[in-house]
């Protein structure tokens, strides 16, 4: 059994069983050491533990082929494996020298960590009790916010501190007139049956001048006031409260304002004193009392507010409504104008272009023509009543292009003397020989303005002889009879002028004098006559150049 072969055989097995743990090994360190970044000062330790443990596995690794016949190249890798391992190893064992009293420092660090520990206790001790503290906070303030109406949140935060810090009663002061109110109590059977203190007193002059809570002395007022005297009662506690009013805003800023504060009086049973915690609550909770009332006020603001934009809406909505119906009415107005008035219209003017082309004798001629330029007129009259409608424009606009004016006032002066003939009135034209014939200009407006100024006039004087006069004029500024200032038109592209004026008299029939437009009738009938001169300020006058007369 134990002959020399199978002691070599059993020699080869276990050095390769040793190779492959020795193999293994470091893997696992490595594996381990991974996560570990406190042993970071040691990582060269166990990289030199490591090269040595493989270098152990190599050798005997290499002894296992040495059993059998070998090669030399087995014997010369044994070799240089076996002379590196014993390097490493004296290097590892130069290295543990070194360690050695670090290792010996962990006891000392141990009894420091063990005294962090003592204060990690003590602090961890602080912190419950700062998170109870807090805890009690959001439950107060909780409880606060839970009503957004003032008379709640005061009395909910009685109620609550009484019952978290258990106290004997609780008050609120309100400042109103240079007194001090007792408006809200946890229980009324104090001794200030009057629930008035005032301002000036000692002890709320300095609790509305400190941020944190003071403590009340034995004699004061204000402990008295509010049940602090009684039989079973300690150490009386008070601490203000701002009543914010930020609802004031102009440009995004609140108004600058004087502060009030209230006074919330704390009332502890007999034996109790205020810890840090306890006056830390107390500190908190006025604060969100405060900012609860402000909110609650607010409330009540955009409350008021949204009623007074649901009324503007239903007032929106009834102009919309009204809007809607003078729409549709506008609407009605245009297809009646379009089916009573336009076409009508546009029926006579096409009648009178086809009587235009027959052979007309010349009276027949300049009627057929004035009813055809009257007819245009009144078709255009029709478009801008249709358009100021449908745009909600007071204006329009004009149409220049070149015409004859002769030919325009021959046949103004045929329409007046229709109007004057209807209406009583003689009727004589003058035109100037020099007056150019070719214009520029809108030759449908000038033409309605000459005959409203026709009709106004006969309209509003008693009946006479109404004379129509247009003269040219150079001068730079001309003043008529009536006192009225032309000032001609001058543009960048001439260098001279020229202006048309029409004038229109009445000579009365009773005296012979004449007339003007200021000699009225008493009705008030009619346009008043300033649009009109107004209007042909701005459409007659005119501007000469070079073969050709522009009027404007």
């Amino acid at each position: 059994l134990w002959s020399m072969d199978s002691i070599f055989r059993w020699q080869k097995v276990s050095d390769l069983l040793i190779a492959a743990a020795y193999f293994s090994i470091p893997l696992e360190i490595l594996y381990f050491v991974a996560g570990l970044r406190h042993l970071l000062p040691f990582r060269w330790v166990l990289v030199q533990f490591g090269a040595f443990i493989v270098l152990c596995g190599l050798t005997h690794l290499l002894t296992a082929f040495t059993y059998e016949p070998h090669p030399f190249m087995v014997v010369l890798l044994l070799t240089t494996a076996k002379f590196l391992t014993a390097l490493v190893s004296f290097l590892t064992a130069i290295t543990l020298l070194t360690l050695i009293p670090q290792l010996l420092r962990v006891k000392v660090r141990e009894s420091l960590l063990w005294l962090k520990a003592r204060e990690l206790d003590r602090e961890v001790v602080l912190m419950k009790r700062q998170e109870e503290a807090s805890w009690h906070v959001r439950m107060l303030t909780h409880e606060i916010r839970k009503s957004l109406d003032r008379h709640t949140v005061l009395y909910t935060t009685l109620i609550e501190l009484s019952r978290v810090l258990g106290l004997t009663n609780c008050a609120v002061w309100m400042p109103a007139a240079g007194e001090m109110c007792l408006t809200h109590e946890l229980r009324r059977d104090g001794g200030g049956e009057d629930g008035v203190v005032g301002v000036d007193d000692a002890d709320v002059v300095e609790v509305r001048g400190s941020d944190g809570v003071k403590l009340l002395g034995p004699d004061s007022v204000l402990a008295a006031a509010s049940g602090g005297k009684e039989e079973g009662t300690g150490a009386v506690a008070a601490i203000r409260m701002p009543m914010l009013k930020v609802s004031d805003f102009k440009g995004g800023t609140p108004e600058v304002i004087q502060t009030s504060y209230a006074v919330l009086v704390l009332v502890p049973p007999a034996g109790k004193s205020w810890g840090r915690h306890e006056m830390e609550i107390v500190e908190v909770v006025a604060g969100q009392v405060a900012v609860a009332l402000s909110h609650a006020t607010l409330l009540e603001e955009s409350r008021a507010m949204r009623d007074r934009l649901a009324e503007q809406n239903r007032e929106l909505l009834q102009a919309r409504r009204d809007a809607l119906m003078a729409n549709e009415a506008r609407q009605a107005f245009q297809g009646v104008m379009s089916q009573g008035m336009r076409r009508p219209i546009h029926s006579i003017l096409g009648l009178v272009s086809m009587v235009q082309e027959e052979a007309l004798a010349p009276e027949q001629r300049l009627v057929v023509d004035t009813m055809a330029r009257t007819a245009t007129v009144v078709s255009t009259l029709v478009n801008d009543v249709m358009e100021m409608s449908a745009d909600s424009r007071e204006r329009f606009p004009l149409e220049t292009r070149p015409f004859h004016l002769h030919a325009m006032i021959r046949d103004a002066a045929c329409v007046a003397r229709c109007l004057c003939d209807f209406r009583g009135f003689g009727f004589a034209v003058h035109v100037e020989n020099a007056l150019p014939d070719l214009v520029v200009g809108d030759e449908r407006r000038i033409f309605h303005v000459l005959l409203h100024m026709v009709g106004n006039l006969i309209g509003r004087t008693e009946p006479g002889h109404v004379t129509l006069r247009v003269r040219a004029a150079d001068d730079d500024v001309l003043d008529d009879r009536l006192g009225q200032r032309w000032d001609p038109w001058w543009p960048s592209y001439s260098t001279g002028y020229s202006s048309v004026k029409f004038v229109i008299g009445v000579k009365r029939q009773q005296n012979g004098d004449a007339g003007s437009p200021l000699s009225r009738r008493p009705s008030g009938k009619g346009i008043d006559l300033r649009l009109s001169f107004s209007m042909c300020r701005k459409l007659v006058q005119v501007v000469l150049l070079p073969g050709s007369l522009h009027c404007i």
